[in-house]
């Protein structure tokens, strides 16, 4: 499918509205001989020192979940420290060494990998579905080469979504680049049937409220037109739950299609439906500093 230029602006010569500023992300503690060792100090709510992170934290960071599945599997009692069940995610740690996750021990972690994948219409974004619907990892089994860790998906595409889908195998990079503060843009591209202007779009500048839900500034544009069927290119920097086709359903078009296209710096480009590709690791740590010093 072919498009034409891409337009970062409005027809009128508007801007988009201007990231937020990020937030900054730590780098993991050192491995150590101990499980529970002194390895930096910060201070507490109550002036004293702590040592360590969160065992949450530091789980997430492995790629064994996201930190609010961990905390639920510390809370099933799903985790211990060699023989000891940890009963709070707000146990210290500097290192997982002695950790295990079900019975098995939890590998050192390892350094953060990007994937960016291009998700089919059609499945799920999630690891298994109880109604036995085809998820992502159904594609990503073939798609992934071997000896890949497990990955978990950055935000997420609903089933009738596809394009782009970052997958890494790092929690706290997954957290960062999902959390509306960091303002990392999305751009996405419907396919829609009704009638728009270029002038009603650029309202959606100043955000737009449905149903009792503010939505942020959407940078909108016309790319395409023939009739009523259009093609719309949006940027947009929340993500939230079907945020694009509560928005264009709101103005009375239908969507037949939509697609992700870029994800921050990002994009899906020439890559095939159904298929992987890893991200350098250099631009990867490019991309997590910007997100440390910016």
């Amino acid at each position: 499918m072919t498009f034409p230029p891409k337009n970062r602006t409005g027809r009128s010569g508007r801007p988009a509205a201007p990231a937020k500023k990020p937030f900054s992300m730590r780098s993991g503690a050192p491995r150590t001989s101990q499980p529970v060792v002194a390895a930096k100090r910060a201070p507490a709510a109550d002036g004293s020192e702590r040592e360590g992170d969160r065992i949450a934290k530091l789980l997430a960071r492995a790629g064994i979940a996201s930190r609010r599945e961990v905390e639920r599997m510390i809370e099933e009692g799903r985790v211990k420290i060699g023989d000891e069940v940890v009963t709070t995610p707000a146990t210290l740690l500097t290192s997982l060494k002695g950790v295990s996750v079900d019975g098995k021990p939890v590998a050192p972690m390892a350094p953060p990998r990007l994937f960016r994948f291009h998700k089919p219409s059609g499945l799920i974004t999630a690891e298994r579905d109880p109604t036995g619907r085809p998820t992502i990892y159904t594609a990503l089994r073939n798609a992934l080469p071997q000896g890949t860790p497990r990955v978990m998906p950055v935000g997420r595409l609903d089933v009738n979504t596809e394009g782009l889908l970052l997958m890494t195998n790092d929690g706290e990079l997954k957290r960062a680049l999902e959390l509306p503060s960091t303002g990392i843009p999305r751009t996405y591209r419907a396919r829609t049937f009704g009638d728009i202007s270029q002038a009603r779009l650029e309202e959606l500048m100043e955000g737009i409220e449905i149903d009792g839900v503010r939505y942020g500034s959407i940078n909108a544009n016309l790319e395409r037109s023939a009739g009523r069927n259009k093609w719309i290119e949006l940027t947009l920097t929340e993500g939230k739950n079907r945020e694009v086709r509560r928005v264009l359903e709101h103005l009375g078009l239908q969507v037949s299609r939509l697609l992700r296209t870029k994800y921050g710096p990002f994009e899906l480009a020439d890559l095939p439906r159904g298929a992987a590709e890893e991200i350098p690791q250099v631009m990867v740590e490019r991309f997590r500093k910007t997100l440390k010093t910016a």
